[in-house]
């Protein structure tokens, strides 16, 4: 444990970490990276979806401009809750979140969100009080990132917290 890290839990701080979640190979690896690396006893891991605007959900419709309520993991699991949502959990993202919740008795929630994923994972951050922000990155090539944009780079350069990008997807397919 760092130093840094150890004189937060003296002071009995906990730490409340967000991780990008698309489902993606890039994604995933982050989860696992923020799982192995990150996540402590004590803290909270919320997983921060950004659903298209274009998404016609029944939630949508409530909390479009706020984002939805925490979602605990038990409750996420739950898939008429996701369907509400317009979200298809991955087993092996939901296999990640229960062994780090359980191994390392940490809270885990979600919470998801509407419109541009850069904007909304930067708002994200204000919202849930990130102490840091963990993405996967895509590894799009220079003209990809020149035509869509890059989400990871915009979030580096305008998140308020530290953000962490894992590159590359070291998590295989089951």
């Amino acid at each position: 444990m760092s130093r840094e890290r150890e004189k937060e839990r003296a002071m009995g701080r906990n730490r409340t970490v967000g991780i990008g979640m698309d489902y993606s190979p890039s994604s995933k690896s982050a989860l696992q990276w923020a799982a192995d690396n990150l996540a402590d006893g004590g803290d909270r891991v919320i997983l921060i979806h950004v659903q298209s605007t274009k998404s016609d959900h029944v939630q949508k419709k409530l909390w479009e401009d706020t984002g939805s309520p925490l979602i605990p993991l038990e409750e996420f699991k739950e898939m008429n809750l996701s369907k509400q949502y317009g979200l298809n959990p991955d087993p092996q993202v939901l296999d990640i979140l229960d062994t780090v919740s359980r191994t390392k008795q940490v809270a885990v929630l979600s919470k998801i969100y509407w419109g541009d994923p850069r904007e909304k994972l930067c708002d994200a951050v204000d919202d849930l009080k990130l102490d840091s922000l963990v993405l996967g990155s895509r590894g799009h090539g220079m003209i990809k990132r020149v035509l869509l944009g890059s989400v990871s780079n915009y979030v580096v350069a305008n998140a308020s917290c530290p953000v962490t990008v894992v590159k590359g997807s070291s998590i295989s397919k089951p």
